[in-house]
This record gives C-alpha cells, structure tokens and sequence, in this order.
C-alpha cells in the first residue's frame, strides 16, 4: 500500500536538499515530483491539481522557522495537505437513539461488498455491538451462500429469504425482525453490478426508502485507481452517500482512491480493507495514513494492533521474565504467534517508523527467517526450548535440531547465540537500560545486519557477562 507513492515522494525531497530557504525557484521541481507521483499512483487528476496548487500557495507563503530546514518544512506542508484531503480526523460510525441502527452496504460488483459486511459486523461486536446482516443480494450466485458462511465463522446471525424474495421486502422483515429482538446494529448486504446502471441504482434506491438508513457506505475497490473517483461521484450523486470503506489497501494498489474519494464526494472514508481475514477491517484516520505515505510508519495503529492480540496477565508474566533475564524459546514462540495474528511481517514492519524504508526483498527475506525460526523451535526438545543453554553447550543437540528441521547445523547456531543475545538485550532494557536494536531479534541478524558469534565463541554474550557490555543498543544502530 502506497509503496510507490511513498519512493517517489522520498526522492521529491531530495530536490530541496542543501537549501537554505523555500524560494520560487527551487520549489518548482520537487511540486513537479509531487504532480507525478501523485498521477501514477492515480488520484484524480482534479484532485491533484488542487492539491499541488495548495501545496505551492503554503509553501511560498510559508515563515522561515528556525532551526527547521527547507525539506524538513516542505514534507510538513504535504504531510498537513495530505491529511487535509483525505478528512482531517476520523469519522465514526453514526448510532442511532432508537435501535436498530440500519447501515446500508452499496458499491460495484467484485468491490468486496459481502465480505466488508462481515468485517463491518465482527468490528462492531469487538465495540460491543449486537449486530445482524441481512443479504438481499438475490442476484449474484452464492451471495446469500457467503454472508451466511462468513455469519456462521464470526458468529453473527445472517437474516435471508432466499434467491427468489424481492430484496426490498427481505430488507423490510430484516429490520422488523431486529427490532423484535432489540439488536442494536443491522447491516444490508445489496446487490452489485459489473458497471453501474439505472436498474441497479432505482433498486438500491428503493431499499434506501424501505429501511431508512442512518449510514450509506460505499465499497470501493482500491485497486480501480480513477474509476473510484467516478464510482464514488455517480454512487453520491445518485444516492447519497454518508461514508466510505476502501478494500484491498493490502494489495498492489497505488493508493490514489484514498486520495480521491474524499474529495470527490465530501463524505469521510471510514474504514479500510487490509487483508482477506474477516478482521482485517480498520478504521481510516487520516493523519495515521499519511504518515504511512510519507514514510514515517504508524506507531498508533502497531500499538492497537498489539493491544487487540495481548493478555495483561500474559504481558506481566512476560515481563517478569525478561527481568530475570529466564524468557525461553516457548515464550518467543508466542511473540511470533501475536506477530501473526497482527497481520503479514511485512505489513507490521512497515508501521515501525523508518522500517518501511526496507526493500521488499528485505521483508520477504525476514518473513522466511521467521519461518526457518520456528521450525527450528518445533524441533527442539521441551527441556531445550525451555533452557537454550542446552543447545549452546551441546553440538549433538544442534545437530538433532538441524536435521529435525531441515537445515543446518551453523542455522541453529545462529539462532541460539542471537537469542541468548537478545534475552540479555531484553534484561537491559526491563531495567532501565535502553530498547535493544532488531538486529537483537533472533533470526534476524543477517536481516539487518547483525553478526551474531556462535554458541561457545568467546565473545558470546551470554547473561553472566552482562555487566562487560559497555555499549547499549537503541534505533541508532539500526
């Protein structure tokens, strides 16, 4: 997501390197970087022409402030302007007084509608939010089928009157039958189209007069680039939309429909799609996403993230390890299982200020040692994962290990030396010494360049040799 944009904006920088001030003169090619990347990562050409004429308007006009260099004010300028065109702050759903509160589910066909419904719903049951979907998709083969597979998978009750029913009286008993039973939330599943038509729009608009919606939200498929602009404007136009949710911002999209969509309807984005499984659903915040395209990550989404996957008893117990300096191979398994549950490797990475810097194959590459990690943990002993030393007093023992998973003796090795590292790394810093660098992480030496000694060397860093570290690690020595 927004991969390109973010290489090619990091190189509009470099035009205002060296400058003492903002001037006409040298601003004109890093707008003319911005106006080209902005249009290959296609938002609306419109859109563009506002927003670099914007960006020009602040940039001359703005106060030389001490101590801040050109690149440095200029990456400020788009960072505010970007943040600005895609909704300033996040827009939450709308919930009415009266239950239930109807949402209306709108878009093109192959948008990703059905499965948004379901990300949608299991969102507002984390919120504490009794919901019920109701598929008046009659239209499309196994419609109905999916929302009631992906209902049955987060356990949320589909409402349905089959493939014959008229979809405005199934829209009708859904919402009668969610107010019989109090739920708070109902989502209405509508059918979609390959292109847009007048049928499609009076069906929809019908449905619209039927259950009174208190959000319309439009499913606009990322990928589509300047169509979603003109999606989003004839959808508004037509029905009124009050939001939008972006799918598939995970894939190779360039980006430009969140860039768009805003301005081209005036309502908020208000989620986006990251990915296939049903929880990959995440509330858009306009600041956070522009700070992922100017590369500098999303700490405040990590830590939500993080915070949905832990336990705080677990958290403590961990903690209370790291001190003693006794977390084991097991506990490291978990860490690797949260990292998971929190998305791709690479999708995390790039949330963690500067990381997103890192090639693909770099990523790709991390993602395959942390594979190669945890089939080297499976194949260890109970007694081995729960004491590491085992393995660094006995080469027997690596090379079961080695053979077990498939690799090499000087693999497992690497993987016990970097993580007795890191656990004293980790002692370190639970009391007080600083945060470790990644390349502490095990596995992950060769990634960001590490040179971890293997077990028995001598300048193992073992925990009875803490004290002689005489040079705490931090984001410095990345």
């Amino acid at each position: 997501m927004f991969d390109a944009l973010a290489e090619r904006l990091e190189d509009t920088w470099k035009k205002l390197r060296g400058q003492g001030k903002i001037s006409q003169s040298n601003i004109q090619d890093a707008l003319q970087e911005v106006r080209r990347a902005l249009l290959e990562a296609d938002v609306n050409f419109q859109v563009v022409k506002s927003f670099v004429a914007e960006v020009e308007k602040k940039a001359l006009g703005a106060e030389v402030i001490s101590g801040v260099n050109p690149q440095q004010q200029f990456i400020k300028i788009v960072y505010d302007e970007l943040v600005k065109v895609m909704g300033e702050s996040n827009v939450p759903l709308a919930s009415s007084n009266t239950k239930p509160t109807v949402i209306l589910m709108a878009g093109l066909q192959g948008a990703g509608k059905t499965t948004a419904t379901a990300k949608l719903a299991l969102y507002l049951q984390k919120q504490k939010r009794s919901c019920l979907m109701v598929a008046t998709d009659v239209y499309r083969p196994a419609a109905i089928d999916q929302l009631i597979t992906l209902g049955n998978q987060i356990k949320i009750p589909v409402f349905e009157l089959g493939k014959e029913a008229n979809p405005m009286e199934i829209a009708r008993q859904g919402i009668a039958k969610a107010k019989e039973e109090g739920i708070d939330t109902v989502i209405v599943d509508t059918a979609g189209r390959l292109q847009i038509d007048q049928d499609m729009m009076a069906e929809l608009a019908q449905i619209k007069e039927v259950v009174k919606p208190h959000e319309i939200l439009l499913v606009v498929d990322s990928m589509t680039g300047q169509e979603a602009a003109n999606v989003t404007r004839t959808f508004h136009e037509q029905i009124g939309i009050t939001g939008a949710i972006l799918t598939k911002m995970d894939g190779d999209s360039r980006g430009g429909a969140a860039l768009s969509v805003r301005t081209i309807s005036g309502q908020p984005i208000k989620f986006i799609g990251v990915g296939e499984k049903v929880e990959a659903l995440e509330p858009f915040y306009p600041e956070r996403m522009a700070s992922r395209i100017l590369s500098m990550g999303d700490i405040v989404t990590l830590v939500e993230k993080a915070q949905e996957e832990l336990d705080i008893a677990d958290v403590e117990k961990m903690q209370k390890k790291m001190m003693e300096a006794k977390f084991d191979f097991n506990d490291f398994i978990k860490q690797m299982r949260l990292l998971k549950n929190m998305g791709s490797f690479a999708g995390v990475m790039k949330l963690i200020p500067g990381m997103n810097k890192l090639g693909a194959g770099a990523l790709e590459q991390g993602e395959v040692q942390l594979k190669r990690t945890e089939s080297m943990i499976n194949s260890m002993t109970k007694e081995e994962k729960e004491n590491p030393q085992l393995l660094a007093q006995s080469p027997s023992r690596r090379r079961r290990v080695a053979k077990g998973s498939g690799l090499q003796e000087k693999d497992v090795s690497r993987l016990v030396s970097d993580f007795t590292r890191m656990r004293t790394m980790m002692q370190q810093m639970a009391t007080g010494g600083g945060m470790p660098g990644m390349g502490g992480m095990p596995g992950m030496g060769g990634l960001f360049g590490g040179n971890a000694p293997r077990p028995g060397s001598r300048n193992q860093p073992v925990a009875k040799k803490a004290k002689k570290v005489k040079k705490k690690r931090g984001f410095s020595d990345l």
